[in-house]
């Protein structure tokens, strides 16, 4: 009986290993690289080893896949051995039923269970031995991806083929998957999504449109000009002069009423012309990333917006921008105009110029964002014609009865949701 004992100590032994293993392979494959990487940078040596394993991860899964398999089949054939020894013929049966148990048990899931919960503190605890690993199993490791290649050609394949997802996508998976399992504000979720947005989205989705932007005529008087910009919360406005499509310049509020204090005490000045800052144009698909890159070398905070004909179409300011990626940004002096309100059974009355987007963000739709900027234009596109009023249109998931037309505009709609 004593002959057995050794059998016996190696099978616990092997099952110890199998366990590390299998557990270094889930903590490795599901650690936070960005962590591990912030470690790094701050000197921890662990962390950087760790690091090195990650940036070879093909080498490393290998490692495993290899040590994991031979400590488990070793641990099959003693046990097999040890069964037979005590039983005979019937021991091959005893030796699958056992360890089958163990190996899952403290081979698998208890080892893999452990190291999700605990992903981070396994993988830096291993590291030293899985870095001597995988120098001793690298000609094994390479010879593994050489058969690999070689099946996978026969296939037509290779092992290095595969679906390249940029780093943006996988990041809007991850926001989406920490939003899904509620460990993300929805704020935060939308916040970040803004961000990755900006490289997508273009000026012309935002501006503010030329048929609601407040502008000022350069020849009306003085006294005028000051009452209109006191009646409206913004601080910069576009100027025309002759025609609103013949935008001139824009002013700053704060130059403007430095002007009329100079008329008050009687200073010559050559009237608004003296404050008119030169016009920037930019054109309606610049996307939001450059318009912010934009906005910060040349210092401005307001450009006119024009589509490929040099037409007018609107206007685009830093905090429109900036709102793609924190929200409605306001102040004491803004003046409410969401155009979007919420009835008591259960739609919601929306003007026509409100952004598609912002009713996503709002109310967490899918409505298409790349077919039409507004909820109108959304729609008309959709209807392809303008609707009476009293039709509904389906937008895919919500119905859009149009409430009010005025002329060829879409004035108001009721969104709602079919009954099922």
């Amino acid at each position: 009986m004593t002959d057995l004992l050794p059998i016996l100590v190696a099978i616990l032994a092997l099952l110890v290993v199998s366990g590390f293993m299998s557990g270094t392979e889930t903590a490795m494959t599901g650690v936070d690289a960005g962590a591990v990487r912030r470690r790094a940078r701050d000197g921890e040596r662990r962390a950087g080893g760790l690091l090195g394993l990650l940036d070879a991860k093909e080498r490393l899964i290998g490692t495993l896949l290899i040590g994991n398999n031979v400590v488990n089949i070793l641990a099959a054939a003693l046990a097999t051995d040890l069964f037979m020894r005590l039983s005979g013929e019937a021991g091959v049966a005893y030796a699958t039923v056992v360890m089958t148990v163990l190996v899952v048990v403290f081979g698998e899931v208890l080892p893999k269970t452990y190291a999700i919960r605990n992903p981070e503190g396994m993988a830096l605890f291993m590291t030293p031995a899985m870095r001597l690993l995988v120098v001793l199993f690298r000609p094994l490791t390479f010879l593994l991806h050489l058969v690999v290649d070689g099946v996978l050609r026969l296939f037509g394949t290779t092992s290095a083929s595969g679906t390249f997802v940029p780093a943006a996508e996988r990041l809007r998976g991850a926001i989406a998957a920490f939003r899904a399992e509620g460990s993300m504000a929805k704020l935060e979720h939308d916040m970040l999504g803004g961000v990755l947005d900006l490289e997508e989205v273009e000026v012309g989705r935002i501006m503010t449109h030329r048929k609601v932007m407040t502008a000022l005529d350069a020849e009306a008087p003085l006294a005028e000009l000051i009452e209109t910009v006191l009646a409206n919360p913004f601080t910069r406005f576009p100027v025309w002069r002759g025609s609103p499509d013949d935008i001139v310049g824009t002013i700053h509020v704060r130059d403007l009423l430095a002007l009329e204090r100079a008329a008050v005490r009687g200073e010559a000045t050559d009237g608004i012309a003296s404050i008119l800052k030169a016009p920037w144009f930019i054109p309606d698909t610049t996307s939001l990333r450059h318009q912010l890159l934009a906005f910060r070398q040349r210092r401005e905070h307001l450009a006119i917006v024009v589509d490929e004909y040099g037409a007018i179409q609107g206007l685009v300011t830093l905090e429109d921008v900036l709102e793609e990626i924190v929200g409605e940004i306001a102040d004491e002096k803004d003046v409410e105009v969401s155009g979007v309100r919420q009835q008591e059974d259960g739609s919601v009355l929306v003007e026509g110029r409100v952004p598609v987007r912002d009713l996503n963000r709002q109310f967490g739709w899918a409505l298409p964002e790349e077919e039409a900027a507004t909820v109108a234009g959304l729609v008309i596109h959709e209807a392809r014609r303008i609707p009476d009023e009293g039709e509904t249109v389906d937008l895919g998931g919500l119905q859009a009865a149009v409430v009010r037309r005025r002329n060829n505009a879409l004035a108001l709609l009721r969104l709602t949701r079919p009954k099922a």
